[in-house]
């Protein structure tokens, strides 16, 4: 009770329901809690904000944003005293778990209430057939390389196959003692490392961590002990940067930002953060490497701004107008333009695509590739990255074989499930 509270203090939610100013056509104040805003360059959210406000006299929007770890702790926090925001910034991995808590709100039932036509929208998250979260923007996951560091080792261009990446990662650690070949953030208290550092290796080559009925696989499951042992050899070898077991995604950015790292996997969100902690750095993207030989489409790990309602919010109808406004092909290319992702309105097209060389590649990437994330929809999908961190982080440490690690993780998934 004592931690809920405190998080719920942090994020201003502490004794409010929903951020009322009153009712009966009279003022109405929004909270939307997201991390967005700071990853954005400086004022361009609030400014899309006063425009809403603008063109919906009566409506004010409070932004409570915070980094992406501490939004989803405290809106956790949130969600167990129902006293979600207003509006909320979500993680496909969050939405199966407040769905079932009744914290966020049937998008379905609210955009037939609304009379809004969802044809304009990419995609949509949905739970037993009913929407809880829809992606704003969206984020590739491409491979991001220092290539200072890599021309420091002698090397000209980025690896593209698994085999290459591992003689990279090696010849950018023997550089010098500071500098690691590649950052592996293996948090337990934020654990989508799992998602976006090891099943993406997965992906990339075609593989799968379910069954085709949406089960787990991992015992038996080639691709994924393929992977596990990839990344076993590169830790065995020493070239996975120091402290990855407390390691958070933010972590690798700032250790990647600050030469201390030749290659990541990281979201797109923050080339923009990149840029301004190092203006000087020159770095590039590519897809994921695969295993030799594969021809196929390489699967993409991605992630979502995705969007969603309070289930105990008292202003349905205004919450839903801000989605709107998001969503609008207008605002939402201007808002994929300034987070530097793609669209979540089919007819949105940002003027990045033609201006920025790293995002015009980034494009190129997304667009010959085929999106994967398994984890979104998931039950507990957290839960489920965690059980598997925990025992990877003691296969990594040599406790356990790989054999022993997916049974371990087979078992805890099928009790999830």
């Amino acid at each position: 009770m004592a931690a809920t509270a405190s998080a719920l203090a942090a994020l201003g939610l502490a004794g409010c329901g929903g951020g009322s100013e009153g009712e009966g056509g009279g003022e109405v104040t929004l909270e939307f809690a997201q991390w967005w805003e700071p990853e954005l360059p400086d004022g361009t959210f609030r400014a899309l904000m006063d425009q809403f406000e603008q063109e919906n006299p009566g409506i004010t929007v409070e932004l409570l944003s915070g980094p992406y770890a501490s939004t989803k702790e405290q809106l956790v926090a949130g969600a167990a005293a129902q006293t979600m925001p207003d509006v909320v910034g979500l993680d496909g991995a969050w939405v199966s778990d407040f769905a079932k808590q009744g914290a966020i709100a049937d998008l379905t039932a609210l955009m037939a209430e609304q009379g809004y036509d969802d044809g304009e929208l990419a995609s949509q998250v949905t739970i037993d057939g009913a929407t809880y979260m829809i992606p704003v923007v969206n984020f590739v996951y491409p491979m991001f390389a220092n290539m200072d560091l890599l021309e420091s080792a002698g090397l000209t261009q980025m690896p593209s196959t698994r085999e290459e990446f591992e003689e990279t990662a090696k010849a950018v650690a023997a550089t010098s003692p500071g500098v690691s070949g590649w950052a592996l953030p293996l948090s337990l208290e934020a654990p989508n490392g799992a998602q976006n550092d090891i099943m993406s290796w997965v992906w990339a080559s075609g593989g799968s961590m379910l069954t085709d009925d949406g089960k787990p696989k991992l015992v038996g499951n080639d691709d994924v002990k393929s992977a596990s042992e990839f990344i076993k050899r590169l830790w065995d070898a020493g070239v996975v940067s120091p402290g990855a077991f407390t390691m958070k995604e933010q972590d690798k950015v700032e250790d990647f930002t600050n030469g201390r790292v030749g290659l990541m996997i990281d979201s797109l969100a923050h080339v923009h953060t990149i840029r301004e902690g190092n203006p000087d750095l020159t770095f590039d993207i590519s897809a994921l490497p695969a295993v030799a030989g594969y021809d196929g489409e390489r699967g993409m790990p991605y992630a979502s701004w995705g969007i969603g309602v309070s289930g105990s919010t008292e202003h349905p109808a205004e919450a839903w107008k801000l989605v709107q406004f998001l969503m609008s092909a207008k605002v939402n290319a201007s808002l994929s333009n300034d987070a530097k992702a793609f669209p979540g309105n089919t007819t949105a097209t940002p003027d990045y695509v033609n201006s920025d060389e790293i995002l015009k590649k980034a494009f190129e990437i997304w667009s010959a590739g085929r999106p994967a994330n398994e984890f979104v929809g998931l039950p507990v999908s957290e839960t489920l990255m965690r059980d598997f961190e925990e025992q990877f982080q003691a296969y990594l440490s040599g406790d356990i074989d790989v054999d022993t690690m997916l049974s371990n993780t087979q078992q805890a998934w099928d009790e999830a499930f």
